[in-house]
């Protein structure tokens, strides 16, 4: 069984969600789950160098969490739900490229405890992330 989507060399794992802002949230335990940017936001940012350590706090659904830096433009990490962030991937701070090698595995961006599990449902599912993407890469080539 394939575990991803693809269109255009763009991966989307079937096992979580997404935020039309390219950040998938993947419940791991109870109400704790992991999040990080998808593949399409890696690959459009580039080259990974860098990735602000965020505050161990609540946030607010939409409220950014930390930024994503590639050598050539800033990518801003926003809360997909309200949550609170309980770690984060100390591992990128030695190789933030991690989330370019692996942006559904090892480049995870932060730990996070939801507030309120209904608020994934407002989410984006694997297949309506696709199709944003499908659109966003439409608009891409005027």
């Amino acid at each position: 069984m394939n575990d991803y989507l693809e269109y255009k060399g763009y991966r989307v794992a079937k096992d979580r969600r997404y935020a039309k802002t390219h950040e998938w949230i993947k419940v791991i335990e109870n109400n704790y789950a992991l999040v990080g940017i998808s593949d399409y936001a890696q690959k459009k940012l580039r080259d990974i160098v860098m990735v602000e350590e965020p505050e161990l706090r609540r946030y607010s659904k939409g409220e950014r969490i930390t930024v994503v830096e590639s050598i050539k433009s800033i990518g801003d990490v926003y809360a997909p739900v309200d949550c609170v962030v309980v770690a984060w991937n100390e591992d990128l701070m030695d190789n933030p490229m991690l989330i370019s090698e692996d942006p559904y595995g090892d480049g995870w961006i932060v730990k996070v405890m939801v507030e309120n599990k209904s608020q994934l449902e407002d989410l984006l599912t694997p297949e309506e992330y696709l199709e944003l993407i499908k659109e966003e890469e439409a608009g891409n080539h005027t």
